[in-house]
């Protein structure tokens, strides 16, 4: 079977048509909150914690005082219940009332939470103060099936979850106000040729010299006087501006998955690039020695191993040096190779100094 080796090229696509400064910076005033809380998922079918865990236990015995019914932990046998945590980032710009979403995550030794429903759960801040409440259905992206005789069929990650608008937000945020003469453009990612362009781009669209790049990754920008009375209105239209984004060129390797995403600046100088595999494969030919009739003797089995050596043609291509990744992965395919030796040789071409890019490996 022919194999097809795919580099990802994501990067520089958007930045070839510019990007909204809203996309790749945030304003003064902008913040996240992260909260976190302790709850419990009831509804599994089975999959839930076991004795072992016996915090799931007392937290279930304590719920269950809440509403009159007292049961002794010795008598709880139940395995429909997982301990949890949750935990959730808001924007401070939330308004109470506001619903986000959640992220549950087992605790115990659940092996699925897959069709339950998280309980009433409180959430807080590293103060310990609490801004919200969560509750509803998990949606899980996977699942753990296992049978008593031990086959087991799973699929992506089934002890993680989201419940979609299930924080309701009760109280508001600290967020920083937002100052009338004078703001901050912040980088999420800083580069200093990115930070020029946002400010030349700020300047373009308003005129005059407003804004002023200070590094890679801040910019100042004084509000114009006829705009201080009403700054949401001029954020509006900063955050709007597209600009010019610089991308570095760097190649993300996860060798987890195999995948390979590289960017558009991604170039390779030319190279000769050989690759070749080994294969020793070792079979078992059983020997039955069977002794005659009435010798007393003992059945003996010899089991007869013997390794067989395969080596595939080795291939070597010569590269001229590739200026797209389209060229790259045009070289790459040619080898015929898995994902995991495309990683390899990326890294070969790097310690060779024929991969001009920034090597990412995850």
């Amino acid at each position: 079977m022919k194999k097809l080796i795919v580099i990802l090229l994501l990067f520089g696509i958007a930045s070839a048509f510019g990007q909204r400064i809203k996309d790749i910076a945030y304003i003064t005033g902008e913040s996240s909150d992260q909260i976190i809380g302790y709850g419990l998922v009831v509804g599994l079918a089975g999959s839930g914690d076991t004795q072992r865990s016996t915090f799931t236990i007392q937290s279930v015995t304590s719920m269950l005082k809440r509403f009159g019914i007292t049961v002794t932990q010795d008598n709880m046998q139940t395995r429909n219940v997982a301990a949890v945590m949750v935990t959730a980032t808001l924007n401070s710009s939330l308004k109470p009332g506001a619903k986000f979403d959640v992220t549950v995550s087992s605790m115990g030794d659940a092996s699925s939470l897959q069709g339950g429903t998280l309980l009433m759960t409180p959430l807080s801040d590293m103060s310990g103060r609490v801004y919200g409440y969560a509750q509803g259905a998990l949606s899980v992206g996977g699942f753990d099936i296992r049978t008593p005789t031990g086959n087991r069929i799973s699929r992506n990650q089934a002890l993680a979850g989201r419940v979609p608008m299930g924080g309701i937000l009760q109280l508001p945020l600290d967020a920083a106000s937002i100052p009338s003469k004078e703001i901050n453009v912040y980088l999420r990612e800083p580069d200093i040729t990115t930070s020029n362009n946002i400010a030349n781009a700020i300047n373009t669209k308003f005129g005059g010299n407003i804004a002023l790049a200070k590094d890679g990754a801040e910019v100042k920008v004084a509000v114009p006087a006829d705009k201080q009375n009403n700054i949401v209105s001029f954020l509006s239209d900063l955050e709007s501006i597209t600009v010019q984004k610089d991308e570095v060129a760097k190649v993300v390797l996860d060798e987890r998955t195999g995948t390979v995403v590289a960017g558009s600046n991604v170039k390779i100088l030319p190279a000769s690039i050989t690759h070749g595999n080994l294969n020793i494969t070792i079979r078992s030919y059983p020997i039955i020695s069977q002794p005659g009739a009435f010798s007393n003797g003992t059945t003996q089995v010899f089991n007869n191993l013997i390794p067989y050596v395969t080596q595939d043609s080795t291939n070597t291509i010569a590269i001229q040096g590739a200026t797209t990744v389209q060229q790259v992965a045009a070289a790459l395919n040619s080898l015929k190779v898995s994902p995991q030796d495309i990683i390899s040789i990326f890294q070969a071409l790097k310690k060779a100094g024929a991969l001009i890019g920034e090597l990412v490996i995850i």
